[in-house]
């Protein structure tokens, strides 16, 4: 089935280098900047987003209306929620970078995590256009034998669950 994952515009938090799952910050100007760049160049599907304002933001400023879908959040980083990239303890960056492991203190264990994202994949019955976070598209990445972030304010194309289909930045 065909699902076009959107990660959402920049905020202060992504430009600081800082790790950003349930807080609910606003996209910056060029986040906003970067949405309005989608307007017009994804498919005219069904769409969701996740429920936090930065995704659904992305969603408005590309043209769509979206269902909010808690579902579509980012892992919740817990008690480092917020913390630099720099300053993170290096068995916590392994794991991340592993995408294998992760199970931030007070936060939500990876294996959670792709459970709450994949049961959501899985119960969509049409074709989609999802505005979620960078963690939500590796997980689906990584499922498809892919690995690695796509740009903020980019769109990755799968035909879910076998293959990538494209990658597309505006």
């Amino acid at each position: 089935m065909e699902l076009w994952l959107v990660r959402h515009g920049e905020t202060l938090w992504n430009r600081e280098g800082r790790l950003l799952g349930w807080t609910d910050l606003p996209l910056t100007p060029l986040g906003e900047a970067q949405a309005r760049a989608l307007r017009g160049k994804l498919p005219p599907l069904p769409a969701y987003s996740s429920d936090l304002r930065r995704a659904l933001r992305t969603a408005e400023l590309a043209g769509f209306q979206a269902v909010a879908t808690p579902a579509l959040r980012e892992i919740h980083f817990g008690l480092l929620e917020g913390a630099s990239w720099e300053g993170l303890e290096p068995l916590y960056k392994e794991a991340m970078l592993r995408f294998q492991g992760f199970a931030p203190p007070g936060g939500e264990a990876l294996e959670a995590f792709q459970e709450r994202v994949f049961g959501f994949l899985e119960s969509l019955k049409t074709p989609a256009v999802l505005f979620t976070h960078g963690g939500v598209v590796r997980a689906a990445l990584r499922a498809l034998g892919e690995d690695g972030l796509i740009p903020l304010g980019s769109a990755v194309a799968l035909d879910w669950p076998h293959r990538v289909l494209d990658h597309f930045q505006p």
